[in-house]
């Protein structure tokens, strides 16, 4: 086993694995056929540019793809070795990669926290959008609370988002992680943007995280009731 881990940690090996499922995502958004709703989303987004696009662990995979080429953005990915793979990935879909992740103990200072906080705000000062997981690793569909105070000190709207598609494979690991099919219905959902106020105090900070959490799990319901809806109606 501790060799397959050494292997599995060697550069190449991850590079092809990121190449892999950079083409492989290319391949279902190519077959498949994605709506996005609000139908007007991308126009409600454009006016407050650079912003920062929320969704959650394992559901985030096909994200690189939904997102129109005009729109310079990073994402936030894991230090953990898994998230070299994914770094690769992302920036072969044309997605800049900040290293480092959030802590359910809500220390900054572990996993390259300060230092990819200082990036992201240096990235929407730059007119960089920002694509970032709200829950943290281990504590799934909880929205943490790096999001929200990253929203509280660059001033820029969170826009929550979702993506399902009808083909999928849905994994037993702590997020859940789905894997998206090729020859699927697909869709987007996106809602109304979350602000947070700079001066915006604990108790305000608290309420922002909640209705970011309840417009993510709205939005992912939403998502998935179009793509198997529409498939038992057509069916």
């Amino acid at each position: 086993m501790a060799l397959w881990k050494r292997i599995g940690r060697a550069s190449w090996v991850q590079t092809a694995l990121g190449v892999t499922a950079a083409e492989y995502l290319r391949l279902v958004w190519y077959t498949s056929r994605f709506v996005v709703e609000p139908a007007d989303f991308y126009d409600r987004v454009e006016p407050e540019l650079p912003v920062i696009f929320a969704f959650w662990h394992g559901q985030h995979f096909m994200i690189p793809l939904l997102k129109p080429k005009a729109y310079p953005a990073k994402a936030l990915i894991s230090r953990h070795r898994d998230g070299e793979m994914n770094a690769i990935a992302t920036e072969r879909l044309g997605i800049g990669a900040i290293r480092g992740s959030g802590d359910h103990t809500r220390r900054f200072d572990r996993k390259g926290g300060v230092s990819a906080f200082l990036k992201m705000l240096t990235a929407l000062e730059n007119d960089w959008s920002m694509g970032l997981t709200a829950d943290i690793p281990k504590v799934s569909r909880v929205v943490g609370i790096g999001i929200v105070k990253l929203a509280q000190a660059s001033g820029r709207p969170i826009f929550p988002v979702a993506i399902a598609t009808s083909g999928r494979i849905t994994l037993g690991n702590w997020d859940r992680s789905v894997i998206n099919l090729p020859f699927s219905r697909g869709a987007l959902v996106g809602d109304e943007p979350v602000r947070v106020a700079p001066d915006a105090d604990a108790d305000a900070l608290e309420r922002a995280r909640r209705e970011l959490e309840d417009r993510l799990n709205a939005a992912t319901a939403r998502a998935y009731t179009l793509v198997d809806t529409q498939g038992r109606r057509h069916g």
